[in-house]
């Protein structure tokens, strides 16, 4: 008969004990899959945690062994097909390793970053990889993980007003060369009026993004006007509503360096509600190769940067940190491949059209 527990204390390794007439030393022993157990024993001990409602207390266990088994992964934007891809590649690196992932999203707000960060802490995590929201403060998430704590930054650098000492490993991407590439390729094609599409200028990929759409037109022997560089927020629904922003003045840009998929690709819709062809009547590259920059129409163009991978990468550098503190801090930085596909065409005169698709 199985032991009734009162409702308003935790389940104890004790009481399951009790209840399946073991030792709280057996029950120890299958909380951590040890092959020592009979099977039928361990059976019987999991049917009766499953019944009591035994919670594991993965936090005391962490004390116990005086390590912890969970890694804290907060991201700054899980809407994004990216990130969603880079978290996935987190997880599975950190579950083949023996970790488990909690994680939290920002919804890019450097206040419910410090909430978050807050909250994870309190889980003591071996490690904590962090996309920083726009506007992050390097003191303040410094002073939130402490010092015990590795911390791995990705894609965003990290910096304050006040003056900070980095203590956090950085693993980005190759923004400036990435977006070089993507330049060089319009300039190929024969384009000469190349806008910067998306993202926001504190931001320190879109910064280096901007520095290698500059350079690639410098080197070719252009200067870009004020009015190529168009903001907005790195997502499709905005981007696709800043599209107009690019033929406000004559003459237009007949291509734009977007700075990520799916700025892209909500480009490509707002060309085609003016009435152009993306790829024939002006040309987009995107960033980062999420899974459906292949199946978009047109197929876009862009900079793979494998975000999957990059999670695995990042999963085993904060590991690294972990297990092994370097004696300095570790700066990594992922190349990207650009990857030509059918967003991407020869200069053709741009006619005027209006927002309704009228000639």
């Amino acid at each position: 008969m199985i032991q009734r527990i009162a409702s308003r204390r935790r389940v104890t390794l004790n009481d399951v004990a009790r209840a399946a007439r073991v030792s709280r030393a057996t029950v120890s022993l299958v909380l951590r899959e040890s092959p020592l157990v009979h099977p039928e024993t361990r059976a019987t001990v999991l049917e009766h945690m499953r019944r009591m409602g035994y919670v594991y207390n993965r936090v005391a266990a962490n004390l116990r062994r005086q390590h912890s088994s969970n890694v804290a992964l907060v991201i700054n934007d899980l809407a994004n097909p990216f990130f969603a891809e880079f978290a996935a590649g987190v997880d599975e690196a950190l579950g083949a390793a023996g970790y488990v992932t909690l994680l939290g999203s920002t919804s890019e707000s450097a206040e419910r970053q410090q909430a978050v960060l807050t909250s994870l802490m309190e889980h003591d995590p071996a490690a904590i990889i962090l996309s920083p929201a726009e506007g992050s403060d390097a003191l303040v998430v410094q002073r939130t993980v402490g010092a015990h704590t590795p911390l791995l930054v990705f894609n965003r650098e990290l910096s304050s007003r006040d003056p900070v000492t980095p203590t956090w490993d950085f693993l980005g991407l190759d923004n400036r060369r990435g977006a070089f590439l993507a330049t060089e390729h319009l300039l190929s094609l024969g384009h000469r009026r190349i806008a910067f599409f998306g993202g926001h200028g504190e931001s320190s990929s879109c910064r280096e993004r901007r520095v290698g759409h500059r350079e690639a037109l410098a080197a070719a022997g252009i200067t870009p006007e004020p009015h190529w560089i168009i903001e907005s927020a790195p997502t499709r629904l905005q981007a696709c509503a800043q599209t107009d922003a690019l033929f406000v003045r004559d003459p237009a840009p007949t291509a734009a360096v977007a700075y990520n998929d799916a700025v892209a690709l909500g480009l490509l819709l707002g060309l085609v509600q003016r009435g152009l062809r993306p790829g024939h009547d002006f040309s987009v590259t995107g960033f980062d190769d999420i899974p459906e920059a292949s199946a978009s129409m047109p197929p876009l163009t862009t900079l793979a940067s494998d975000p999957r991978g990059r999670g695995r990468q990042a999963a085993a550098l904060a590991l690294a940190g972990a297990q092994h503190p370097p004696a300095r801090t570790v700066r990594t930085i992922a190349p990207v491949t650009l990857v030509v596909r059918q967003s991407t065409g020869r200069h053709r005169p741009l006619r005027h059209t209006t927002r309704n698709g009228g000639r």
